[in-house]
């Protein structure tokens, strides 16, 4: 899947990843907490509307936003995640660290070697 950008999520001590297919218009959410997978995934798949800053701190206008309609829009709801689902993009982490360690246990384990 060429046109698929993937980001590493925490919910909670669960590591997990969501993958956006942009040619399909997709998500997929692999977390094994069922709560924050389910958060995340209600939070992604509907529209919403936000304040968009532009020029200046005071220059915002309201816009309604579908988080699946591209990846910039994507990228966007993604910076609100947390505050609305208490799931934790972890932009920094890479997502092929995730796939192997998928809980801060794993991670202990893995770190103790």
């Amino acid at each position: 899947m060429e046109n698929t950008f993937s980001v590493a999520i925490t919910y909670k001590d669960v590591f997990g990843w969501i993958d956006y297919d942009a040619a399909a218009k997709k998500i997929q959410i692999t977390l094994e907490d069922e709560i924050g997978r389910q958060a995340a995934e209600q939070f992604l798949s509907k529209k919403h509307e936000i304040r968009i800053p532009h020029e200046t701190l005071r220059d915002f206008t309201t816009e309604i936003i579908d988080p699946l309609a591209s990846i910039e829009n994507f990228k966007l709801m993604l910076t609100r995640l947390w505050e609305n689902t208490q799931v934790h993009v972890d932009w920094s982490r890479p997502v092929e660290y995730v796939k192997t360690h998928r809980s801060l246990a794993d991670t202990k384990k893995y770190n103790e070697k």
